[in-house]
């Protein structure tokens, strides 16, 4: 009874014991349930985390879809060596595998060393274990198929996160406007302006902790995926980009220059077509470090004598055939002498207005200004203004410099501030500011803003279009815009600019060549002086189509003229489009009808090319007992003739009139090495015609 009793009270006190112990664990439970939530919650934050996904940035094209700025993904390849399916067997069965794949891959290192990484990761449980950083796509496509990383994340360890950098594909091609990202945060140009459209909205993924401080990315569904970033449509022709860039640094090179700008600008939209900036870096090398086109203010010069003259021409103080006195070509004002290019020999004398401008008369300027606003400086200057020539343009790329023109009774304002402003100076406009006042003239004086962007797309469907904004829908009478025309055409037809003249279109425009002012030492320092070569204008004079202006800053190699030294960089670009342009082409046939049947211009060359080409074009053509692979072609009315140009083994051929396509071949099975000096047609060689040739002799062809 006493035995049974014992084994009772034990039964009692362990049961006691069990159902105490049990309400402790409730009563535990329940305080921490209520009394230490906030405590318990705060700590599992501390083993899991948000990361943000950054958007894919979206692209930057060129008017026609071409990429200008994209985002290339890159990866970061890890491995969880811990990961709960990845057994033992499965690792020693397939890292050798593994290790060879790796090493074929990246080729960075052998077969043997990524094993012995690979082991020792696996031996120290290493969760977060790097692989590699800046994978691509295609190796990323590659890498899932390999031996344990095709089992994925969990059964093979296999971790991959995404990150995107910026490229240009044309590198340099307009690079300041369409901009970069810094580190320091600065975005500049369209990437600056359309910063917001292009970023996107970021996404959220949840990381855990785990020993040793590795975070790795968790899934439990309330990830979030990133908004990539609309793309961005420019105004950017990228043909005519790359023409205005390489004839801008060719000629920055030839005149050994600081730094130059092309600005090219649809003259009815205002769209940029092309904008080029290149400066002279310390290695030689000419970059796109600084947007000149909007961000450099300077003294314009000559092309600024535009404006002077439409002032006066709008107040009715002269006509176009007034007659001016420019003397010997020096004149003075409270004892500052002004000057024209050609004071040295006499000046120009007695000459109409619109002579004057021609030649870019600083004596006719200064005397007409002084002569009608003299003690009415207000009149003159508020006829600027409501140019638009004090304002800026607002455009959306950042940085644009403030024009300045000086008002009567600023601090800076002098006896000479009235004549020096006349033709160009103590003003100051950047090149943009400068093409968009000459653009309103070609416009028939509407001044539209200048655009370089179309619309903004997102997953190929148009969301927002940028239509053209008028800044000014006349800055003066009709008539003055027309007078104005005409001088501009009588500059390239008659004046400083006779070398653009051309017998295929027509060009109007300026030239400028502006004395640089250093901040310190003013116009000239250690008896040097610095010039700015320009030349700003629009073609076809007839009918408008494009303007477009090129300065050359600090040319060094004492050629300074913006005939000579802007000039060639226009007509070059002015060349281009035309020849590129149907539309330009069509609407100038159609104003001159009576070359409506003449034949086209057609080099000499090939007869089955020749012939495919002009069948093509519906251009008839006149051939007759014709024996030889090459023709000579002759423009007869609407036809186009074409005769026999035989090419004898061992004879120097006759090559002249043929483009380099059709001569080098020719030429070099002759055995001749062919000298190429010009562009276009063939006009001369070296050697005559006839002449027996000689193996690896110099043939020298001119083209023009």
């Amino acid at each position: 009874m006493k035995v049974k009793t014992d084994i009772l009270w034990r039964i009692g006190l362990l049961y006691f014991g069990i159902v105490l112990f049990g309400l402790v664990i409730i009563g535990r439970i329940i305080y921490l349930q209520y009394f230490e939530r906030e405590k318990w919650n705060k700590a599992n934050t501390l083993t899991t985390s948000e990361i943000i996904i950054p958007p894919n940035r979206g692209d930057i094209c060129a008017e026609d879809g071409r990429l200008l700025a994209t985002s290339i993904p890159y990866y970061e390849i890890r491995m969880d060596m811990k990961s709960e399916a990845l057994t033992d067997e499965i690792f020693n069965n397939n890292v050798d595998s593994l290790s060879y794949h790796l090493s074929k891959l990246f080729n960075d290192k052998s077969k043997q060393q990524y094993k012995r990484e690979l082991v020792s990761a696996r031996y120290h449980g290493s969760r977060y274990y790097l692989i590699k950083r800046k994978v691509n796509y295609l190796q990323l496509k590659e890498l899932k198929q390999f031996p344990i990383f095709r089992l994925g994340q969990y059964k093979g360890g296999f971790i991959y996160l995404e990150e995107y950098k910026r490229i240009h594909p044309f590198v340099n091609l307009a690079f300041r406007t369409i901009g970069n990202l810094n580190k320091s945060g600065n975005i500049v140009g369209i990437e600056g302006a359309y910063d917001e459209d292009l970023n996107g909205k970021q996404g959220v993924r949840r990381i855990q902790k785990l020993s040793g401080n590795v975070w790795i990315p968790i899934s439990d569904g309330n990830e979030v995926d990133p908004q990539h970033g609309k793309d961005i449509i420019t105004t950017i022709d990228v043909n005519i980009q790359d023409v205005a860039q390489t004839a801008l640094e060719s000629q920055l090179r030839k005149h050994n220059a600081s730094h130059g700008t092309v600005v090219l600008m649809e003259v009815e939209s205002g769209e940029i077509k092309a904008i080029a900036n290149l400066s002279l870096n310390k290695k030689g090398n000419y970059v796109e470090d600084y947007n000149y086109a909007i961000g450099e203010s300077t003294e314009p010069g000559s092309t600024f004598k535009l404006a002077t003259l439409m002032v006066a021409l709008e107040d009715k103080f002269v006509d176009l055939n007034d007659s001016i006195d420019t003397g010997d070509g020096v004149v003075k004002f409270h004892g500052h002498p002004i000057k024209d290019s050609n004071h040295k020999n006499g000046g120009h004398g007695k000459i109409t207005v619109k002579r004057a401008f021609e030649v870019s008369s600083n004596v006719a300027m200064t005397k007409i200004i002084t002569r009608y606003y003299y003690d009415n400086e207000k009149k003159f200057v508020a006829r600027l203004y409501r140019m638009n020539l004090n304002e800026r343009l607002g455009i959306e790329i950042r940085g644009e410099g403030k024009p300045y023109i000086k008002y009567p009774g600023d601090t800076l304002w002098s006896g000479i501030t009235l004549p020096q402003m006349a033709y160009g100076y103590e003003v100051q406009l950047t090149p943009l500011q400068i093409l968009t006042f000459y653009n309103a003239v070609a416009n028939n004086g509407k001044m539209v803003k200048p655009k370089f962007v179309k619309a903004i797309r997102y997953h190929g469907d148009i969301v927002k279009e940028f239509k053209t904004e008028v800044i000014n829908p006349s800055i003066c009478s009709k008539s003055t815009i027309k007078k104005a025309q005409i001088l501009l055409e009588g500059v390239v037809e008659n004046g400083t600019a006779i070398n653009l003249k051309n017998s295929h279109y027509k060009i109007a425009g300026k030239t400028g060549t502006a004395q640089i002012a250093n901040k310190k030492y003013g116009y000239k320092y250690k008896n040097k002086i610095s010039y700015q070569a320009s030349f700003v204008g629009y073609f076809p004079a007839e009918k408008p189509e494009y303007s477009c202006i090129v300065i050359i800053n600090s040319p060094s190699n004492h050629e300074y003229y913006g005939n000579s030294v802007a000039g060639p960089v226009f007509k070059e670009i002015s060349d281009k489009v035309y020849a590129t342009s149907l539309n330009m082409l069509a609407a100038l046939n159609n104003e001159e009808k009576e070359l409506e049947h003449e034949a086209p211009y057609s080099k000499n060359g090939n007869l089955d090319e020749l012939k495919y080409v002009l069948d093509n074009l519906g251009v008839e053509t006149i051939a007759s007992n014709i024996k030889s692979n090459w023709v000579v072609t002759t423009a007869k009315d609407s036809v186009i003739e074409l005769n026999n140009r035989y090419v004898k083994t061992g004879i120097v051929p006759n090559v002249k009139g043929m483009g380099v396509k059709d001569a080098v071949p020719i030429l070099e099975m002759q055995g001749l090495y062919v000298v190429i000096k010009g562009r276009g047609s063939i006009v001369s060689q070296s050697i005559h015609p006839g002449t027996k040739a000689r193996k690896g002799e110099e043939i020298v062809l001119t083209l023009i």
